[in-house]
């Protein structure tokens, strides 16, 4: 029997970039993202996610958006399928990069928690990954719809991941 294959749905990989402290919390970020990918029966995912402060999240925003200026969450669609070696396939979804500084920002200015802003921007990346866009933050755009009401279920049904 193959334990991974049975096992493990989806794949998430997650890391700091290099001019960034490794927040106490990072242990804490597969297995919410696993919780997100099952809620929304995503099965066969890979994807990646990386934490960082502004300075960098400014640098990406710049060069693949054409936008100046830090902003809180950035999703880089892969959206390509591979077998790997054990003939298994997999859908590499793509990359997600969270801004820890602009993601304490917003838990601030939205008056919500540092950990539902993060459960929030994690949740918002996966469903660009899967191909939802909104054209603005009104709240009323479908996605930013079906991102509140999912999140609304992660909240309870998830562990706190930031302690304030």
């Amino acid at each position: 029997m193959d334990f991974f294959a049975e096992e493990c749905k989806n794949q998430v990989f997650v890391s700091v970039h290099e001019e960034f402290q490794v927040p106490e919390w990072i242990d804490k970020i597969r297995p919410y993202i696993l919780k997100v990918l099952d809620m929304l029966e995503f099965a066969n995912w890979e994807l990646s996610v990386m934490f960082c402060g502004d300075s960098f999240i400014r640098e990406l925003n710049e060069k693949y958006r054409n936008v100046e200026g830090a902003t809180d969450v950035l999703s880089f669609e892969q959206g390509e399928k591979y077998i790997d070696e054990s003939e298994r396939e997999w859908f590499s979804a793509g990359d997600i990069v969270v801004s820890v500084d602009t993601l304490q920002r917003n838990a601030q200015e939205f008056n919500v928690s540092a950990d539902e802003e993060l459960k929030r921007l994690l949740l918002h990346g996966v469903l660009h990954l899967a191909g939802y866009d909104h054209s603005d933050n009104s709240p009323e755009q479908q996605m930013l719809k079906m991102q509140e009401s999912v999140l609304s279920k992660l909240l309870n049904e998830t562990d706190t991941i930031i302690n304030a």
